[in-house]
């Protein structure tokens, strides 16, 4: 008995459609893509449970009342804006703003007071920025 081999076509895939669709995929994903660098300011909030000493005598301290006034290392501002803050910051830090500075705020002080402080330390470039807390009961 004689055997017919029967010729096996090979299979050929081709990829070419395949490569053309992941190219216009990416190009996509590349024009509809927007990068935006948001200016965030690092906060390192301690935890409640277990509170940390800070070197005081290098870091500077900013309480601000439950009125939304703010105090520098113990001493009052004359008024609660921005630029006022900004300056007193700069004359106590003597412009060297790689020591830590700690924001202590009432809990009834208004919310708006907290992110100005916030604004004006991350606008002046404290890096070493701390929120203080209270232990929990």
């Amino acid at each position: 008995m004689k055997f017919q081999r029967q010729q096996v076509d090979e299979i050929n895939v081709n990829l070419t459609p395949l490569i053309d669709v992941v190219f216009l995929l990416l190009i996509f994903f590349m024009v509809s893509t927007t990068f935006t660098r948001e200016t965030q300011l690092e906060v390192d909030l301690p935890q409640a449970e277990n509170s940390t000493e800070v070197d005081q005598q290098r870091s500077l301290e900013v309480v601000i009342t439950a009125e939304g006034e703010y105090r520098v290392n113990g001493e009052g501002l004359v008024n609660s804006q921005a630029r006022t803050l900004r300056l007193a910051l700069t004359k106590v830090s003597s412009e060297n703003y790689d020591q830590p500075l700690t924001i202590s705020a009432d809990a009834r002080t208004p919310h708006q007071a907290v992110v100005t402080a916030m604004d004006v330390a991350g606008a002046l470039g404290f890096k070493r920025l701390s929120i203080t807390t209270r232990e929990s009961e």
